[in-house]
């Protein structure tokens, strides 16, 4: 079978991605959900003109010169607004927030007054408008401040409490499962024989399907035997997940078991092998609805695919706006040689030089397997299929990795 394009095999595993269902959550569950719909405010804000500061409520004809006297006949503070309309000469007391008056059009604050038992003397001339928030500043009713496919940060939570909302409606959060396979893998913590290694690449792949939104099931680690593979396999479709994330066995040795377990599942496989660095044996398949990503074992190439495949694929099932990495343009820090076939992702510190300038420098050792380098890295220094030598300065693609 020939090695696909990354970008054939992104777009295979995102084709048919439609979002999931709609539910109504409460707003302090609704933090990093996705909305399903556009919202749109049920109330003005502010309901009415009110003080921006602490004051006096004036006419401005009134206050339109220094030494100006008026008297003082009365109080407004936030939620009590004042009964009657203000005439001629008279100002409230108001305090931010406070409903402006009838009949007052400015507010002086009252370090610009000289108070003087039930009148003040106004000391800086009063300018209509000024220190007042008009009704609808902020928003009005009926505005679609929130839009569908908008993953809800802190401050949306409050723009929709704001806008009187008790709820919202969001898409039912994706379920990763992630099935590991490999006699020689072993927990952290646990003591290790000769040839076995702990088991790392499920801890970073569940965090990442998190970070996007998702809910995880961890199936453990199967051993290396067609049952114990194809059991987690039933074990992922039973428990309703909409993505199974296979680790390991994913090549061609005598124990690499995945691929013929998932077919033996009923899983038809639409690609096996990206034309990718790291991460060639991967493949991607369906049963029902349930949507198969198989990642390479070597923690480097797990992690790499997992951010280049996965993310984008929740995000879609999440009903995100926006699902695919952005790309952004940075410096060489060192030379690199020429590419062959394969699309590098070269994992590379990132820092900012004095003049903005951003300065990719790739780790000296890209090995599959080197999991300090891979924490070291900031970004990924993309590099296409037979790209030449690039000498250190030169422009280059990448994507940055989460914080």
């Amino acid at each position: 079978m020939a090695l696909m394009p990354v970008a054939d095999a992104l777009a295979a595993i995102l084709a048919g991605a439609e979002p999931s269902a709609e539910e109504m959550v409460a707003l302090d569950a609704a933090y990093h959900r996705v909305l399903a719909r556009d919202v749109a405010s049920l109330r003005t804000q502010p309901p009415q003109a009110m003080s921006a500061m602490d004051g006096y409520a004036v006419r401005a004809m009134d206050a339109s010169h220094p030494k100006a006297r008026l008297k003082v006949i009365g109080e407004v503070a936030a939620g009590r607004p004042f009964e009657r309309a203000v005439g001629p000469g008279e100002a409230v007391r108001i305090f931010t927030g406070g409903v402006i008056p009838q009949g007052t059009d400015a507010v002086v604050i009252q370090e610009d007054t000289l108070a003087d038992g039930a009148s003040i003397t106004i000391t800086e001339v009063a300018v209509r408008g000024r220190h007042i928030r008009p009704a609808g500043v902020d928003f009005n009713k009926g505005d679609v401040l929130l839009t569908r496919g908008t993953r809800l940060a802190d401050r949306h939570l409050s723009l929709a409490a704001g806008m009187n909302y008790p709820e919202l409606p969001v898409r039912r959060r994706p379920r990763v499962a992630i099935l590991a396979t490999g006699d020689e893998l072993v927990m952290p913590g646990e003591p290790l024989s000769p040839g076995q290694i702990v088991y790392s690449n499920g801890y970073a792949l569940r965090a990442l399907a998190r970070a996007e939104g998702a809910e995880t099931i961890d199936l453990g680690v199967a051993a290396d035997t067609a049952e114990a593979t194809k059991e987690g396999i039933r074990r992922a479709r039973d428990a309703g997940a909409d993505i199974l994330v296979t680790i390991g066995g994913a090549s061609v040795g005598d124990h690499d078991l995945v691929k013929p377990s998932l077919e033996a599942e009923g899983v038809a496989i639409a690609f096996w092998k990206i034309a990718m660095r790291p991460g060639k044996p991967m493949m991607h398949g369906r049963l029902g609805a349930m949507r198969v990503i198989g990642l390479p074992g070597n923690p480097v190439s797990s992690y790499v695919c997992g951010f280049l495949f996965l993310v984008p694929l929740i995000r879609a099932l999440s009903g995100r706006a926006v699902i695919h990495h952005a790309r952004e343009t940075a410096l060489l820090g060192r030379d690199v040689a020429a590419n062959d076939q394969r699309e590098d992702y070269l994992r590379a510190r990132l820092e900012e030089r004095a003049d903005g300038a951003l300065i990719a420098t790739p780790v000296n050792h890209q090995d599959s397997s080197l999991l300090a380098n891979l924490a070291a890295a900031r970004a990924l220094v993309v590099r296409a299929p037979f790209a030449p030598a690039a000498s250190a300065g030169s422009p280059c693609d990448i994507m940055r990795l989460p914080e």
